[in-house]
């Protein structure tokens, strides 16, 4: 599995965290930014991670700035993306099961490291039901 990143300056510690956890699991990581904590626009660096899910280049991708909700935005915005803003692992199942979630998004000032490690295992780990049920909403999102 390879897994985009990206965060802004406000998510960059946390993308920082979550890189090292994905190497410590032996998990391959493409870094599309930002690298330090100058402030920066989220939609640069969201959009080229969310650009190499859409083409297939990373299996998922996982976007970071303060509160998740402006990179979310951005990184669906690519078509073929479907990225969820969690702050909690339920949401990160059930996006998986139901929604097949092939991005997350979380807020660096919202959820702590050690949850938020929680959330990225729970996204990367669930896989998508496969319920036909599931992939008609899917399909229509995707019109």
């Amino acid at each position: 599995m390879v897994v985009a990143l990206a965060s802004d300056h406000g998510g960059y510690d946390l993308k920082c965290q979550v890189v090292r956890h994905l190497k410590e699991r032996g998990i391959e990581c493409r870094d599309f930014g930002c690298y330090g904590k100058e402030s920066c626009d989220y939609p640069d660096f969201g959009k080229e991670a969310a650009k190499a899910v859409a083409k297939g280049e990373c299996d998922r991708g996982v976007v970071i700035c303060t509160t998740g909700i402006g990179i979310s935005i951005a990184a669906n915005k690519v078509k073929g993306v479907r990225c969820a803003l969690c702050a909690e692992p339920y949401s990160a199942k059930m996006t998986r099961l139901h929604n097949d979630a092939n991005m997350l998004a979380m807020g660096g000032g919202i959820v702590g490291t050690n949850l938020a490690l929680e959330i990225v295992d729970v996204f990367l780990d669930t896989p998508f039901s496969g319920e036909e049920k599931h992939a008609r909403r899917i399909a229509k999102i995707e019109d």
